[in-house]
């Protein structure tokens, strides 16, 4: 019988370990994506802009690319279930061209637990988001 109760002791012990192991990670929603005043390659052409999803290494995909547009807001969500508090949530936005895309800026945050609205100036424009961290 106290073979039993020692090996209960020892999975609890084990369960609790493997709890704290996994209390670094996030799942992290990617949301409300919005930007102001973007200047494409041309001053007088409107861009045709997109954004680029990362949460550390992970490439979490890109939203769809808006045809003429200074002031776009994307509709896409972005779910990154493996994200660890203190990597870098990151965007980058886009101005598709026919031949090469122009970067446009990035931004850059370390994923902290909570929901946040962020404001990000561009090299070219400002863009708004807002995440949450679980």
């Amino acid at each position: 019988m106290a073979v039993f109760y020692d090996l209960r002791l020892v999975s609890l012990a084990v369960l609790m370990l493997v709890s704290q192991l996994d209390s670094a990670s996030a799942a992290v929603r990617l949301f409300g994506l919005h930007a102001k005043d973007l200047t494409g390659d041309a001053f007088l052409n409107k861009p045709d802009p997109y954004v680029k999803v990362w949460c550390g290494s992970i490439f979490g995909g890109q939203t769809e690319y808006i045809k003429d547009n200074r002031n776009p807001t994307w509709t896409a969500e972005f779910n990154f279930p493996n994200c660890k508090s203190g990597e870098t949530l990151k965007m980058e936005v886009w101005d598709k061209d026919m031949n090469f895309d122009d970067q446009l800026g990035t931004c850059g945050r370390e994923v902290q637990y909570g929901s946040f609205t962020i404001t990000c100036y561009l090299n070219k424009g400002t863009m708004f988001y807002s995440y949450e961290a679980k």
